[in-house]
């Protein structure tokens, strides 16, 4: 994957420390409470499944985590383009490669780093652990010896061997020029295809293309000495000899003339324009060099606007990230049991990838990345965000299995699969990533109104280096120094914009509107400068209803009563004015809104209504369609209470204004989030489990939040405030910098407006 987010050193490295060192942890899907649970778990109980097993292997699959486990191996000798810098250091890589598995396939994945550069060690090592994993994923191994350890691998072992620098860019490259060549009305067959860059990625690239029809004469690779042809003998191996043309051509200049595709796995500005206006009409380019490509598209583009241009970056259309592939590839692999990923798989995970993108894209996804995306010369590959990917490619990959004969257990019924599938989606995730992605193209202008706090300066230094906008810090400017100095940020205070009362222009007028505003409320001129040039939280507030900055993020370093109060002084952020605090909790792939959590104290059926409709404004900024409960101690008026009666009655309110959102109540939290307990009572108007949750007071939402927060570990986001005409953030005074940056992307979403 490649990004174009900045990130320092001390933040990558403050990410991997905290909270604990490294990307994941290994958490026991089984009981362990008690000795009973012990004794199954262990001794005596493990004996009848190792028995088992013992007398039918393949029930390992059963009764072991075997069917979805994948190691993730390197001998770190070529370390994402960084080289050969050792096993140990492969470490953070191979990490990520396993979350990554885990984020968007739901397999469970291992690193192993071997610190060996002897093939035959590898081979031995890995091998050894067959029994362990459902498939093996290389990675980061240098050519030729990747090439070797792989193919030995498949040779003697049962389950897929799989080298995802080689086949994982083949496999997404191979979908994209499906796509562009029938934009372009051209056939595989009939093409010249000319690759830059004779390396593992490359290689696997044209082997692909020739088995989906590509023609060996029509295909042209280079290095860095030229052409490949038949009769070459200086810098040679077996694996580019395999892949010699019979051609006079010799370079790579020669090469593009008349050329219909470019395949460029090289380096940084390896193609030049000249050589992009020799190619063919409608010519495809893959410049996919990382992290910088071949060409960039506005250069390509500037000589031949009838290009269709892929790189390996995020931050240009039609991206070639691997993460379309492996992930899917073996999640389809494992559920058939297979013994290998073959090519076959591969040409289906292409194809099935190819036919999504030209499928009509949901309205989550285009929300996540601002724009309509339809199939066309800027979007000819799926995004990796796109939620149909876990259930449209597994599936494609299992049936190609199955058809060529290396599934152990084929899948039936293969509409059950798809929709079980489906349940595996983690929502939240993607629900982050939509609201990064858009608060990314609305570039807002974000105040941060505590610039003497170090976690608010770098959520600010990373609000603005992830490319979401400009951060305004309030603050003085020596503070704000000394604070990212001793953060180690002490180059970012010179891409701050660090703003005060004493260096701002508009103090006069701030103060001029906030006296019209509260001199009927006892304020005095003097009160009125204390207000607006001595409390930040204030000051903060003014520039955001001037329109000097777009939203505005705060409360860690006061309580959030105590901020919301100075907030009014600004804005009509009261019960009275249908301001609503709404929380957010994310756990086991499950988002659930809570409300309210910050403004409404004892709310009324009439409130408690309002706060419903809020509540469902924000789902729905979030991508959710609410489903509301009114929760209390009473399920549809059993037992009876009077302190239940205001949520008996609250539907009936919504009842006569009349909402476009499904609501139900008075219920459990039970019967409100199990489906079980839901179908108790089938009079219930709601289609399926509620995720957001209206409380009887603001103390009983607080107590759930941070029951759920320190309990169960659920991530918390807000209490996200709503029915304010301007986008405000209030954080907790327990806010991690992650917490704060994601309350700053609420805000930049205008989350709740």
């Amino acid at each position: 994957m490649s990004s174009t987010t900045r990130v320092t050193p001390e933040e990558a490295l403050a990410y991997h420390l905290e909270p604990r060192p490294g990307k994941y942890d290994i958490v026991a899907s089984t009981p362990m409470a008690t000795q009973r649970d012990l004794s199954l778990a262990y001794s005596p109980g493990v004996a009848v499944p190792v028995q088992a097993i013992a007398d039918n292997p393949a029930l390992a699959y059963d009764y072991t985590v075997k069917g979805n486990i994948v190691a993730v191996i390197s001998n770190g000798t070529a370390i994402l383009g960084m080289g050969n810098l050792g096993a140990l250091a492969a470490k953070p890589v191979m990490e990520g490669k396993a979350v990554l598995f885990k984020r968007f396939a739901d397999v469970n994945a291992i690193d192993i780093e071997l610190d060996t550069e002897d093939p035959d060690e590898i081979i031995k090592a890995v091998s050894l652990m067959g029994p362990t994993f459902g498939g093996i994923n290389l990675e980061d191994i240098k050519a030729p010896e990747c090439f070797i350890i792989e193919q030995r691998l498949k040779e003697i072992m049962d389950i897929p061997v799989f080298h995802d620098d080689q086949h994982g860019t083949a496999v997404i490259c191979a979908a994209g020029l499906i796509n562009a060549l029938e934009l372009s009305g051209k056939k595989i067959e009939d093409c010249r295809i000319v690759l830059n860059g004779a390396g593992a990625a490359g290689i696997a690239c044209l082997e692909l293309l020739k088995r989906m029809g590509a023609k060996h004469d029509n295909c042209i690779m280079c290095d860095t000495k030229g052409v490949i042809w038949q009769g070459r003998t200086e810098g040679m191996n077996q694996w580019k000899s395999a892949h010699a043309a019979n051609t006079p051509l010799r370079t790579l200049d020669e090469a593009m003339v008349g050329a219909d595709v470019f395949l460029g796995v090289s380096a940084k500005g390896a193609v030049t324009p000249e050589m992009v206006s020799a190619m063919a009409e409608n010519p495809v380019i893959f410049a996919m060099a990382n992290p910088d490509p071949e060409i960039t598209p506005e250069e390509a583009h500037a000589v031949r606007p009838d290009a269709i241009v892929a790189t390996g970056r995020s931050d240009y259309p039609n991206q070639v990230n691997n993460v379309l592939g492996f992930p899917y590839l073996f999640r389809g692999a494992l559920d058939i049991h297979a013994r290998a990923i073959n090519d076959e798989m591969k040409i289906a995970c292409a194809k099935a990838l190819a036919a999504l993108a030209r499928e009509d894209v949901p309205d989550e996804v285009a929300m996540a990345y601002g724009r309509k995306l339809s199939f066309g010369r800027d979007y000819i590959i799926p995004t990796p965000f796109d939620p149909r990917l876990i259930y449209v490619i597994p599936p494609a990959v299992a049936k190609a299995g199955m058809d060529t004969g290396v599934a152990r257990r084929p899948i039936i019924d293969m509409k059950a699969y798809e929709q079980g599938l489906r349940s595996r989606m983690d929502p939240t995730a993607s629900i982050l990533q939509g609201v990064h992605a858009r608060a990314k193209q609305a570039q807002a202008r974000m105040i941060f109104a505590e610039g003497d706090e170090p976690r608010v300066l770098r959520a600010a230094v990373a609000y603005q280096r992830a490319g979401l906008g400009r951060a305004l810090v309030v603050g003085r400017e020596a503070d704000v120094r000394e604070k990212l100095d001793a953060v180690g940020l002490g180059d970012a205070v010179r891409e701050l914009e660090i703003v005060n009362a004493a260096n701002s222009r508009y103090l006069d007028t701030y103060k001029d509107f906030l006296y019209a505003r509260l001199q009927r409320q006892g304020q005095d001129r003097q009160d009125i400068h204390r207000l607006a040039a001595r409390d930040r939280h204030v000051f903060s507030a003014l520039m955001l209803q001037h329109g000097h900055g777009d939203g505005l993020v705060t409360g860690v370093t006061r309580k959030s009563a105590h901020v919301l109060s100075l907030i009014n002084n600004v804005f009509d952020a009261k019960a009275s004015d249908g301001a609503v605090g709404v929380t957010a909790l994310l756990h086991k792939g499950r988002i659930v809104l809570i409300s309210d959590t910050l403004v409404q104290e004892w709310p009324e059926p009439e409130d408690l209504a309002t706060i419903a409709i809020r509540s469902a404004g924000v789902a729905r900024s979030l991508g959710l369609e609410p489903r509301v409960a009114f929760v209390s101690f009473s399920t549809f008026g059993y037992p009876v209470s009077e302190r239940a009666t205001k949520m008996h009655d609250a539907p009936k309110v919504l009842d006569r204004i009349g909402v476009d959102f499904e609501y139900e109540g008075e219920m459990t939290v039970d019967v409100a989030l199990n489906p079980e307990q839901m179908k108790n009572y089938p009079f219930c108007r709601l289609t399926g489990p509620a995720n957001i949750l209206v409380v009887p007071a603001r103390h009983s939402a607080s107590i759930s939040v941070k029951l759920m927060q320190e309990m169960a570990g659920a991530t918390v986001i807000g209490p996200i405030l709503t029915g304010v005409k301007k986008p405000i953030q209030i954080c907790s005074t327990n806010s991690t910098v992650n917490d704060i940056l994601n309350m700053a992307v609420m805000a930049a979403c205008k989350i709740g407006q």
